[in-house]
């Protein structure tokens, strides 16, 4: 029997790595099996070699749990340790084995997974006690027994073990008892195990018979040793890939494409990654991609270490050049980790624009699905949006789809305005937005459908790189002042009656919604066009929109909804009711009017005696009187729009009008509605 000290630094050593090592303690599993693992691996290695003479067998890692003793051991017949490799790799702590192995058989020992020696000590984060049990390949090996219960002392002494190989005997401590529960350790095992290239068996198989659950003879082996992505994709078909994914996302939808990541240069790298059908929300689709090395699970926590935009893929990613480290802020700072990010990241944008110009109708049919996931890497990594450009779509409402350059080709001659400004027009919601884009249509524009959650960010990006190209909703403002031409629609009206019109108009505007504001503005349009239309103001519209994606921009989310009530002052129905009105204005605007202008002549003469002197230099004659005239203005203006008020709250054909617009934007609702449908009646009796 021998006896020593643990060669490490400080006696304080236990106590970080019980406590800090590891950020979740219920990692220790994943290191002692994969130490198990390692073993059988080297184990095969060396099988090669002439320092082996025996036979492999059946290379396997067993867990078995002991809640009675409470016990947690890993037992594997791989390579095993003598009592000098022993003194070498447990008790010197951070002497990495696997990296003396590695430099040893550096030809063939890729598939070690160990690249630290601090492992092993993960145990000590649950147990109180840790013991050793292992017997080497090695011909004449003595079996030892090697024990600690977490401080510097250890003891080490021969043992009986038939076979080769190294159990692991975790005596689980009170305050980590969970660890002696089987169904936490299964789950742990199917988490960071149930890729492992060795078989790992925890227990029996079970199957229902006579009322209850019941061991059969066969081991439940936990792990697929040999996953579809560490397979060739020639010996893959459509349903394999489909088949894995289920089994990492039991009941997901069907993904869309894949792609098989096979890479040995500059860095070693296999991997499926697969674009899922991603429901209009971004959040809930985070953090499906698996990280691996060497098959062993390393974390599904990716947000920092891929791109941003990656994240919203699902699948697996398996490199030994990702560091088997629980710490995700070292993930995302190793050198390895970034370069394999940007390596993936030409890898998706490749496949997706091999799909593209291989199988341009399958891509667009399934581009409704793609859209937010591209739309997101555009916004979000500016190498992806520069490639992208060669596969990214727009789609028209009528449902057809357009590369980039093709739409810019598409509507080029008909919608650059009269400054050359490139006009997109867009609409999202076709069945609200009808009239407008059928009046976009009827003068011989395109409109998209940009109906998507990411669209108003989109094209605001591509308003900053597009050179003289703006996105306009169709039902911002009137067709002809969203594209306008030098041969626009003049008013007909004159000053007074467009100013008188306003008004008018102005009297029956909505007043029941809080949250919506309305303007009115009299404009010149084509007698065909429709008499009255609600628009909303674009910019608004889309600060607001932003808002909701943007927590510094809430302030905007907060404003009420901003429209303008558009008269055609050209159409025949608003001059029926400038007609109506012409009694009103000659009886009583009239007589209104002259007196403003008389009022605003004065005022203007007092003005002009004022200006150029101080204050004290004014005569309180003329001070007097300026406020005086003043005073009398605003009372004759708003005697001007009383008159005015008083005829447009009375007047059918205006409340007819206007409601009739509403009703065309879907916002003529409840009590308004039912008041319409009445009046309309009445209006055809």
């Amino acid at each position: 029997m021998a006896s020593g000290k643990i060669g490490v630094s400080t006696k304080d050593l236990f106590p970080i790595i019980k406590k800090f090592l590891y950020s979740d303690h219920d990692i220790f599993l994943r290191e002692i099996v994969s130490n198990a693992v390692d073993a059988c691996q080297k184990l095969k290695v060396v099988s090669t070699s002439s320092d082996f003479n025996g036979e492999l067998g059946d290379l396997k890692v067993e867990v078995k749990l002991d809640p009675k003793e409470k016990t947690l051991t890993v037992s594997d017949n791989g390579i095993g340790m003598t009592g000098d490799e022993v003194e070498k790799y447990i008790n010197q702590i951070a002497f990495s084995g696997a990296e003396e192995f590695l430099e040893k058989h550096k030809n063939d020992g890729a598939t070690i997974i160990g690249h630290f020696g601090m492992g092993f000590y993960s145990a000590f984060m649950v147990s109180d006690k840790v013991e050793i049990v292992t017997k080497s390949y090695k011909e004449g090996a003595q079996a030892v027994h090697w024990s600690c219960t977490g401080d510097p002392e250890y003891t080490l002494e021969e043992a009986k073990k038939e076979t080769r190989g190294t159990d692991i005997i975790m005596h689980i401590s009170e305050e980590e008892k969970e660890f002696l529960e089987k169904n936490r350790i299964e789950t742990l095992l199917q988490k960071y195990c149930k890729f492992l290239p060795i078989p790992v068996i925890f227990g029996k198989k079970t199957e229902w018979k006579d009322g209850k659950e019941q061991d059969t003879d066969e081991d439940n082996q936990i792990n697929d040793t040999t996953p579809a992505w560490v397979k060739k994709p020639a010996d893959l078909k459509d349903e394999d890939y489909e088949a894995f994914y289920n089994k990492l996302y039991p009941g997901a939808d069907k993904p869309l494409f894949n792609i098989h990541l096979n890479v040995d240069y500059p860095f070693t790298l296999t991997g499926i990654l697969y674009f899922p059908k991603i429901k209009n929300n971004i959040d809930v689709n985070r953090n499906k991609i698996q990280l691996y090395c060497n098959q062993v699970f390393v974390t599904d926590s990716v947000e920092g270490i891929v791109p941003d935009f990656l994240t919203l893929l699902h699948g697996v990613i398996d490199s030994p050049d990702i560091p088997l480290n629980v710490s995700r802020s070292y993930l995302q700072s190793d050198s390895n980790v970034k370069k394999i990010s940007s390596h993936i990241t030409k890898k998706v944008a490749d496949r997706l624009e091999e799909i593209f110009k291989n199988e341009r109708p399958t891509f667009e049919e399934k581009w409704d699905d793609l859209k937010i996931f591209i739309e997101y890497g555009i916004l979000t990594d500016e190498k992806f949006a520069e490639r992208s450009d060669k596969f990214a779509l727009l789609k028209n409402v009528d449902g057809k789809y357009f590369t980039f350059e093709e739409y810019k080709k598409l509507i080029e001659k008909e919608q650059t305005d009269k400054d050359g400004n490139l006009i997109y027009l867009y609409a999202t919601d076709k069945a609200t937005q009808y009239t407008f884009i059928e009046a976009a249509k009827a003068k011989g524009y395109d409109v998209l459908m940009m109906d998507g959650q990411l669209d108003t960010p989109f094209m605001n990006q591509k308003e900053q790189k597009w050179e003289k190209s703006r996105f306009t909703r169709v039902d911002a403002d009137v067709i002809d002042k969203l594209i306008v031409k030098d041969n626009a629609p003049e008013l007909t009206l004159t000053t007074n009656e467009k100013s008188d019109l306003e008004e008018v108009f102005r009297s029956q505007t909505p007043t029941t919604d809080s949250k919506k504001t309305y303007t009115v503005s009299v404009e010149a349009l084509g007698e065909d066009a429709l008499p009255v239309i609600v628009t909303q103001n674009e910019w608004m519209r889309r600060m607001k929109e932003m808002s909701n994606l943007q927590a510094g921009m809430s302030f905007y989310g907060e404003m009420p909804d901003s429209y303008n009530i558009v008269v055609n002052g050209n159409h025949p129905l608003v001059n029926k009711v400038l007609g109506g009105l012409q009694p009103v204005i000659k009886e009583k605007i009239e007589p209104i009017r002259e007196e403003i202008s008389k009022l605003e002549s004065r005022r203007d003469e007092l003005n002009k005696e004022k200006s150029g002197k101080k204050d004290e230099d004014v005569p309180q004659s003329v001070k007097d009187e300026l406020e005086s005239v003043n005073s009398s203005l605003n009372e004759k203006r708003s005697e001007r729009t009383s008159a005015l008020t008083a005829f447009g709250k009375d007047n059918e054909l205006v409340s007819q009008l206007i409601d009739l617009a509403l009703l065309s934007n879907n916002m003529l609702t409840g009590a308004d509605l039912t008041k319409f449908i009445k009046r309309s009646i009445s209006m055809m009796k």
